[in-house]
């Protein structure tokens, strides 16, 4: 069973749309927005995802969701015949951190036919073992210090050395200010990750903010030999579920 996000209550959140961010940005790709991390970004726009109900981790906008609303369990076969029936040959499960239910993504995963499949991990979890080979690309996007989340469970020494040897791992970082890239260009060097394989993207959930913010991360970007991720599906439809 996989516990998944909802747009509305009980309807999972399954639908097709175009890839808003990194490497396969443009793409037409279906999307699943599994539900539950382990992390809590102080500026996540997934709130929904695991600020439940007695949750004490702070987030920026203070919203607390009701688990029953946000939250649904489906079979593997269920989530599988759903993907299939929106066609495409293209996956992104995304959450939450989809890696908490690895060993159930691998039994669903099985049961497609032709996608490609990429996965958006926060970095700290390793990939079922059962999972990894039918994963064609991980999105890792490990959580700096202004996410809110403590080094010792966002930075995992040795998970982030495996992702920077693993081919199929292109990494994202959010920045926030021009401040963070001392922070990402110290993980590049500490964890031999490829810079071919690195992109910063502006953090913020409306247009305007994420320009702003662009405009002096596109220089930063290239003084660096470092790639840069815009979030089009905020341009196109705004911070909204199911887009």
């Amino acid at each position: 069973m996989l516990t998944l996000a909802t747009v509305t209550p009980g309807e999972p959140e399954i639908f097709a749309s175009l890839q808003g961010e990194g490497r396969s940005a443009g793409l037409t790709c279906t999307f699943v927005r599994l539900s539950r991390c382990n992390l809590a970004c102080s500026w996540c726009d997934t709130a929904y995802t695991w600020r439940f109900e007695g949750e004490t981790r702070p987030h920026r906008d203070g919203v607390v969701f009701e688990r029953k609303a946000n939250q649904v369990v489906l079979s593997e076969e269920d989530v599988a015949a759903r993907i299939m029936a929106l066609g495409g040959n293209r996956l992104v499960i995304t959450g939450g951190e989809p890696l908490l239910q690895g060993a159930a993504l691998a039994r669903m995963v099985a049961l497609l036919d032709g996608h490609a499949v990429e996965i958006e991990t926060n970095g700290t979890v390793a990939p079922h073992r059962e999972l990894e080979p039918l994963v064609s690309q991980y999105n890792v996007s490990p959580k700096l210090k202004h996410s809110g989340n403590t080094a010792a469970i966002a930075l995992i020494s040795e998970r982030l050395s495996a992702w920077a040897h693993e081919p199929k791992a292109h990494f994202k970082f959010v920045v926030a200010t021009p401040d963070d890239l001392g922070e990402v260009l110290g993980l590049i060097e500490a964890h031999t990750i490829p810079k071919a394989r690195v992109q910063l993207m502006p953090e913020g959930t409306s247009s305007a903010v994420l320009r702003a913010r662009e405009a002096w991360l596109a220089p930063l970007c290239l003084q660096h030999g470092l790639g840069m991720s815009d979030r089009l599906h905020i341009h196109l439809y705004g911070d909204t579920r199911g887009t």
